[in-house]
C-alpha cells in the first residue's frame, strides 16, 4: 500500500513536471516568435507552429549536458525527493505565472533553479547545495544576456556598414528571408536548453525513487515527454509577453531581428554544448537591447527594460521563497 502511494505521488510529480515544461514553452514563445511576428514575417500562428516544430526535433542535435546539471550538479541527488520536487516545481510554477500574468519576461530557467535551491535549503541548509553548481548557473544570469547584447551590437553595426550602399526596401526583403535561417537556430537553442531542465527534474525523481539502475541518467522517454510537452506550450504562445518582447524594449526591423536572433542562437549553443541551464528569456532580451544601442542609446526604452531586470534579480529567491513554503506543506504529507 505504501509502495502503491508512493508511486501514484511520483507519477503525479511527473505530470505536474511536464505541466511546467509546457508552461515553459507558453511563457516562452515569445522569446523564439516574437520577432518573426514584429516584423510581420508571419502570422502568430505560423509562427508559433515553426517555432514549435524545432523546439521539439532539439533533442536531435543536443546531448543531455544541461539535464544532467541541473538533475544532479545544483543540489545533492541524495536529499532529493517527492517533496523537494514537488516545492521546486510550485516556486517554478507560480513565478512564471505571475510573471506572465504582469507580461514581464522572466527566466523559467531560473524559477526552476531557485525552486530547486529553495526547497533543498529548507530541507537540508546549505549542505544541499552543490556550490560549483550553483556558481556557474548564477554566472549565466549576467554573461548570457551581455553575450547576446555584445554580439547583436557587434553584428548590427557591422551590417550598418557594409550595407550602408544598399536599397532599403532590398535588404529587408533579403533579411526577412535569412529570419527563417536565424529563427529555427534560436528555436533549436531554445528547446536544446530550456526542454533539458525539466529532463533533469524528472530523471532525478526516478533516481530519489529508487527507478534508475546504474546510476543518474535520464531515459530517453523522459527526453521525448520533455521535448514534446515544451513544442506543445510554444503552439499556445505566451502573447502578452510577445508584445514586450518584439515591440516593447525597442522598434526591431528584419535586419535587427536576424542580427537578434543569431546572436542569442550562438549563445544558446554554446551554452548548452556546456552544460549551463541559461535563460533563453535573459539571452534574447539582451540581444534586442544591443540590437537598438547599436542606432542610439534613446532607441532602447530604458524604463521597460529596468523592470525586465528587476524580474530577473528576483526570480531566483522570489522562486526559492514559495518553494520552501510548498516543501514544507509537502514534507507533512509526502515521503
Amino acid at each position: 500500500m505504501i509502495l502503491e502511494q508512493t508511486f501514484l505521488i511520483m507519477a503525479a510529480l511527473v505530470v505536474v513536471a511536464l505541466v511546467f515544461d509546457f508552461m515553459n514553452g507558453f511563457h516562452d514563445a515569445a522569446n523564439s516568435v516574437a520577432l518573426m511576428v514584429s516584423t510581420r514575417l508571419l502570422t502568430p500562428q505560423a509562427a508559433v507552429a515553426w517555432a514549435a516544430f524545432f523546439n521539439f526535433i532539439a533533442f536531435l542535435f543536443f546531448g543531455l549536458h544541461v539535464a544532467n546539471t541541473v538533475g544532479s550538479g545544483i543540489v545533492s541527488p541524495a536529499i532529493i525527493d517527492n517533496a523537494v520536487i514537488f516545492g521546486a516545481l510550485c516556486g517554478a510554477i507560480a513565478w512564471n505565472i505571475i510573471t506572465w500574468w504582469f507580461g514581464i519576461p522572466s527566466s523559467s530557467s531560473h524559477a526552476l533553479v531557485g525552486g530547486l535551491v529553495g526547497a533543498a535549503l529548507a530541507k537540508a541548509g546549505w549542505e544541499a547545495i552543490i556550490a560549483k553548481g550553483l556558481i556557474k548557473t548564477s554566472a549565466a544570469i549576467l554573461l548570457s544576456p551581455l553575450m547576446g547584447l555584445l554580439m547583436a551590437l557587434a553584428m548590427s553595426i557591422g551590417l550598418l556598414w557594409l550595407l550602408e550602399k544598399s536599397l532599403p526596401h532590398q535588404t529587408e526583403r533579403r533579411f526577412n528571408r535569412l529570419q527563417f535561417i536565424s529563427s529555427s537556430l534560436y528555436s533549436l537553442g531554445h528547446g536544446g536548453n530550456d526542454a533539458q531542465k525539466t529532463m533533469g527534474i524528472i530523471a532525478v525523481l526516478l533516481y530519489a525513487n529508487g527507478y534508475m539502475q546504474g546510476g543518474f541518467a535520464v531515459p530517453f522517454w523522459v527526453v521525448l515527454s520533455c521535448q514534446f510537452a515544451m513544442a506543445f506550450g510554444t503552439l499556445f504562445g505566451g502573447w502578452r509577453i510577445v508584445k514586450t518582447m518584439g515591440m516593447g524594449i525597442t522598434r526591431i526591423r528584419p535586419t535587427g531581428a536576424f542580427c537578434a536572433q543569431t546572436s542569442g542562437a550562438a549563445t544558446l549553443l554554446l551554452a548548452t554544448s556546456m552544460g549551463i541551464p541559461v535563460s533563453t528569456t535573459h539571452t534574447i532580451t539582451g540581444a534586442i537591447v544591443g540590437v537598438g544601442l547599436s542606432r542610439r542609446l534613446s532607441a532602447v526604452r530604458w524604463g521597460l527594460a529596468a523592470r525586465i531586470v528587476w524580474a530577473w534579480v528576483l526570480t531566483i529567491p522570489a522562486a526559492g521563497l514559495i518553494a520552501a513554503f510548498c516543501w514544507y506543506l509537502a514534507s507533512k504529507f509526502m515521503h
